[in-house]
């Protein structure tokens, strides 16, 4: 009896051990789990930025100043599409600040791309090269609907991604960039929801069901660069103001 009850008191304390350690790992687990290791946000941020002297240089900001160029290098010829191929005035006349606008901002870009030491492409993506085809074989009102809600499409995916940048950049050249690509998406937005041709339902729709997107590599960080080459030139209309340039030092000013 008494060999029985101390096996049975052997057992229990076993148990009870065991019970103990497995509470013990089940709280150290959360622990190790939510500590700032490789892998987070934090730990991507600092891995990515480098230092210049208008401030930090993250991997956002060197996307941002990529994608501002790569706008420039489809919406600029989209807008003198427009200005030829749109049916009605109101499409001509968002052509033309898609042509000021984009002409303005590449001037920007190349600008702050130069100080900065950082490489800008010459061709547009291969999704953007793919819009451009299919406004080159739209013809009429079709052409007009096409251009107006393709674009519109476009910008509203830009202007998110403007907004993150200038609250979350620390580099002085990209913040006073971010503030003119602001005034130039938001006035090109308004000039192409005033084509009347908008498809707002779609454009909700596409919104709602699009999926966080992977993150992309980020461009090359700051080194020499050669110069991607001057914007289109154009002539502005007389009646439509380009957006000012952001006040900023002196030298820091195109």
């Amino acid at each position: 009896m008494r060999s029985s009850n101390r096996g049975g008191l052997i057992s229990g304390t076993g148990l009870i051990v065991a019970g103990l350690t497995a509470t013990l790992v089940a709280l150290i687990v959360p622990i190790w789990s939510y500590a700032d290791r490789s892998g987070t946000g934090v730990h991507a941020l600092n891995a990515s930025t480098v230092s210049t002297q208008y401030g930090p240089l993250s991997g956002l900001d060197r996307e941002f100043i990529t994608k501002v160029r790569l706008a420039g290098l489809w919406e600029l010829p989209a807008g003198q599409q427009a200005e030829q191929k749109g049916t009605t005035q109101a499409v001509h006349t968002a052509g033309e600040h898609l042509v000021e606008g984009h002409t303005f901002l590449d001037a920007r870009v190349r600008v702050v791309a130069a100080r900065l030491g950082l490489e800008l492409p010459n061709q547009p993506s291969e999704e953007q090269r793919s819009w451009l085809a299919t406004l080159a074989a739209a013809r009429g009102e079709e052409y007009d609907r096409e251009f107006a809600n393709i674009l519109r499409k476009a910008h509203g995916k830009v202007f998110s991604l403007v907004a993150q940048v200038r609250a979350t950049t620390r580099n002085s050249l990209v913040r006073d960039l971010a503030d003119d690509a602001n005034a130039t998406v938001l006035d090109h937005i308004k000039v192409l929801e005033a084509t009347g041709l908008v498809d707002y339902d779609a454009l909700a729709h596409d919104a709602a069901s699009a999926s966080t997107p992977p993150l992309t590599n980020s461009p090359a960080p700051p080194g020499p660069a050669d110069d991607p080459g001057p914007p289109i030139p154009v002539t502005p209309s007389p009646d439509h103001s380009l957006p000012p340039a952001a006040v900023g030092p002196e030298e820091d000013r195109p």
